[in-house]
């Protein structure tokens, strides 16, 4: 049993059925979310004259608690964790809305720059933005996954005096991305890293700007790992030295004392996209901040249920009753 002063064990059991970590990872991306969601979008122009865009639950103009969610590396409003999350949240009275990084909404976006694990001016302009333009006075709730989770802790110790967000959640998180980076190249989470690497070549080969920075279709087709795409691209398109420097500035890791936000970070031992080396220990928490630590769930999966193919996701309820909790 974990129980130090902000580091606890989690409430989740993984289902008989789906104890292994890839299972409780790839369960709900073979097996997606179904049930209907009525969306509605929004295209907002940035400082920089580029957009994003972002997608509301049908009860946008209702004054109700909002939840801003975050999806992950390649992820968008369409990815089966956001499209849970967005049911559970209209399902129990409140208000989500999905901001999707620039170019993961389906339009290529017009500037160089993308977006990345420690960049964090797009959601500190959106969220600017809603509390200028939306006027929004109920309470706001922020939800970050994966690489989202990772810009939203960033992001909290950017703004501790931001008294306008109520509280925030960060999951599965890869805290230390050197040492993500690492782990994506043994073993079966190749498989992922082969995957999201796909995603993030086909979004650059899209359009002709990756010749603005000396790069050569051949060259981003050969890259096989994190390392090489963002030692060559990602440092390159954002200004970092290299893939070290990049690492080593976005981390959230070293962030997580300096948060005065009520937070609550879920991580799963056993994700697939890092080792335990990544987890913060105790003291490198705020005191603001509670890191629950289940001993399975994969990465982004943490799937209950005692009857195969009848999944009780966990995690959405757990989001909804931690908002509920702050309101």
């Amino acid at each position: 049993m974990i129980k130090n002063k902000h580091t606890l064990q989690a409430s989740f059991r993984a289902a008989w059925w789906l104890k292994n970590q890839h299972l409780q990872t790839l369960y709900p991306v073979i097996f997606p979310f179904n049930k209907k969601i009525v969306l509605k979008r929004e295209t907002i122009i940035l400082a920089d004259g580029d957009f994003i865009e972002v997608d509301w639950t049908a009860n946008k103009s209702d004054d109700k608690p909002l939840i801003l969610l975050l999806h992950g590396l390649e992820g968008s409003s369409k990815s089966s964790y956001i499209k849970r999350t967005m049911y559970e949240v209209f399902k129990n009275g409140f208000r989500a809305v999905c901001m999707n990084f620039r170019g993961c909404s389906g339009r290529q976006n017009k500037s160089k720059r993308a977006y990345h694990a420690g960049e964090t001016e797009d959601l500190n302009f959106y969220i600017n933005y809603l509390l200028q333009n939306e006027k929004i006075k109920s309470p706001i709730f922020i939800v970050g996954f994966s690489l989202g989770g990772n810009v939203l802790l960033k992001w909290l110790s950017e703004n501790s005096n931001n008294i306008f967000i109520s509280g925030a959640i960060a999951i599965s998180v890869p805290f230390e991305l050197e040492i993500l980076a690492n782990k994506m190249n043994r073993g079966f989470s190749k498989f992922y890293q082969w995957w999201l690497l796909k995603s993030l070549k086909n979004n650059l080969l899209k359009n002709d700007r990756y010749k603005d920075f000396n790069l050569s279709k051949e060259e981003i087709i050969l890259v096989k790992t994190f390392w090489e795409f963002d030692d060559k691209i990602t440092a390159r398109i954002h200004g970092f030295l290299n893939a070290i420097d990049y690492y080593k500035k976005s981390s959230s890791r070293q962030y997580l004392s300096q948060i005065a936000h009520k937070t609550l970070i879920i991580h799963s031992k056993d994700d697939p996209f890092m080792s335990e080396l990544c987890i913060p220990q105790d003291n490198e928490l705020s005191k603001t901040t509670q890191l629950e630590l289940t001993e399975q769930g994969g990465h982004v999966g943490f799937i209950s249920g005692n009857y195969p193919f009848i999944p009780m996701y966990w995690l959405e309820k757990r989001i909804i009753n931690f908002c509920f909790n702050l309101i």
